[in-house]
């Protein structure tokens, strides 16, 4: 994850390996964990011994992969598909923490301490995963250092997001929230004003805290006064970026 606002939810598939499958055969087998920032620095030979303790798993569009409260013994690598990680308040209001995508991973906390979930993870679409248990996770840690470090880097980086992410929400207007959020989505498109947004406006709401009727009218509203442009297939055209910077 990077630090900027849209990352958290639209973090890029990672580097190698994004167009196989996670099975228990060869070269496609070893790809699951080829996809993750933490192993991917590895040698072959190395992530070869990790995929042998990795199990894979399927979940339908809409299907809980865990939910808060289950029991925390796994990590779960994120093959194919998407998921999202989103919490319930005691009212009972979804937050919405990220959104994995391929080569992104979720139930890190297990690595060191048992313990339940406190989230519930949902497939956005058919998707694939990777298990590897708590205890042959720490066995590999133990015998590749590096791995470790790369997790606690992770860690760092979603602490960051998270703090930033909250103090937005406590100290911003929600119409600078959305305007940075769309900014923020600009920057993977290079000289290009426009992109398609990464998450359906419900999850965008929840993300920003605030309502899908707010973020609608809000988009509405900078549209009118020429920031933007909304197409077709969730796509967003900004006309007017310096003035989209200062709502």
């Amino acid at each position: 994850m990077g630090s900027n606002y849209r990352e958290t939810v639209h973090h890029q598939t990672n580097q190698a390996g994004q167009h196989s499958h996670c099975t228990h055969h060869g070269h496609s087998h070893q790809s699951c964990v080829a996809l993750v920032p933490i192993f991917n620095h590895l040698e072959k030979p190395q992530m070869d011994e990790i995929m042998k303790t990795a199990r894979p798993a399927s979940f339908k569009k809409g299907e809980i992969v865990y939910q808060a409260g289950s029991e925390s013994d796994s990590l779960y690598i994120v093959h194919k598909g998407k998921i999202r990680i989103y919490r319930l308040s005691e009212s009972g209001k979804e937050q919405l923490v990220r959104i994995l995508n391929p080569g992104d991973f979720t139930g890190e906390l297990a690595l060191f301490n048992e313990g339940v979930h406190e989230s519930f993870a949902e497939a956005m679409a058919d998707t694939e995963v990777c298990m590897i248990r708590r205890g042959d996770l720490q066995e590999f840690l133990l015998k590749y250092p590096t791995i470790a470090l790369k997790i606690l880097a992770e860690f760092s980086n979603r602490l960051e997001q998270s703090e930033k992410q909250g103090a937005r929400t406590a100290t911003e207007k929600v119409e600078t929230r959305i305007a940075l959020f769309l900014v923020d989505c600009l920057e993977d498109e290079g000289a290009s004003r426009e992109f398609k947004l990464p998450i359906a406006k419900k999850d965008l709401a929840s993300y920003l805290g605030t309502t899908p009727e707010t973020v609608s009218r809000k988009l509405t509203e900078f549209e009118d006064a020429g920031l933007i442009r909304q197409k077709p297939q969730k796509r967003i055209e900004i006309l007017d970026l310096d003035r989209l910077l200062l709502v």
